[in-house]
């Protein structure tokens, strides 16, 4: 082979191991012979992507919503400050609820209702003394656990929908206010959409429904009772979003993410 004389550089590479470069310089008429090459095994290097199930990344923020307590007391579990969190599962929507029912405070709160009803001598046909009080305590934590189990578990499974309240913590306050007050009729689907809620809707109408089985007769709704009382339930929720919006996010300790206004 005719090669001209002067400066040279040869590379051996082969798939699999690491190449090598030989140098040297050729002279003229000379016969230049290349030595034994040897090629070392090249490092392998993988790359490995390590991903969570959205039901395991679920359980991790709903473990987080468990500890959120306005004043460090007050259960505060059916708001998520991650704005794109994981869809629940059923079993997790049920957990939540159960949660939120047995809590040390929602026995408190509605020990409170209860004593006010008696004070005020609600729902008269339960009469006062011990036992007055007693049935005024179990229709309002009758109360309690429909609606949080229908609107907060049963329905959001039944449709796929989203019970929590998603914060938006950002943007102008006109932005935020209508995000908080359309909340009280449209949710997040599971599938990341947003939709009519229909579950706090019809599970405000349901919870209203089943109270007439043990409220005294005088005192059950009928109809139309019901239907204005879902009405006002959904006015509610819209005062209790905007109350989550601007206020109760600088009240709850354990809510992750950085408070409005701060890095």
């Amino acid at each position: 082979m005719n090669v001209p004389s002067g400066p040279f550089q040869l590379t051996f590479a082969l798939s699999g191991f690491a190449p090598q470069e030989k140098s040297g310089v050729l002279h003229p008429g000379e016969n230049y012979e290349i030595p034994q090459i040897t090629l070392a095994v090249g490092a392998a290097t993988v790359d490995v992507e390590v991903r969570l199930k959205p039901a395991e990344v679920a359980e991790e923020q709903v473990e987080v919503e468990e500890k959120q307590r306005i004043f460090g007391a007050i259960p505060n579990f059916y708001v998520s400050y991650v704005p794109d969190a994981a869809p629940l599962t059923s079993k997790q929507k049920y957990k939540l609820a159960w949660k939120s029912s047995i809590d040390p405070v929602s026995f408190g709160i509605t020990a409170v209702i209860a004593g006010f009803e008696q004070w005020d001598n609600g729902y008269g046909g339960y009469g006062q003394g011990v036992q007055g009080y007693a049935k005024r305590y179990g229709a309002a934590y009758a109360d309690l656990v429909s609606s949080t189990f229908i609107g907060g578990a049963i329905l959001p499974s039944l449709l796929k929908q989203d019970p929590r309240y998603f914060y938006q913590g950002t943007g102008t306050r006109m932005s935020r206010l209508r995000h908080a007050l359309a909340s009280a009729v449209i949710c997040k689907g599971d599938n990341g959409r947003w939709q009519p809620n229909y579950s706090g809707i019809i599970g405000g109408l349901a919870s209203g429904a089943i109270s007439n089985f043990y409220y005294p007769d005088n005192d059950r709704n009928g109809l139309g009772l019901t239907f204005e009382n879902a009405a006002i339930g959904t006015g509610e929720g819209a005062v209790v979003n905007v109350i989550q919006e601007f206020i109760i996010r600088r009240l709850t300790p354990h809510a992750p993410g950085p408070e409005p206004g701060k890095p």
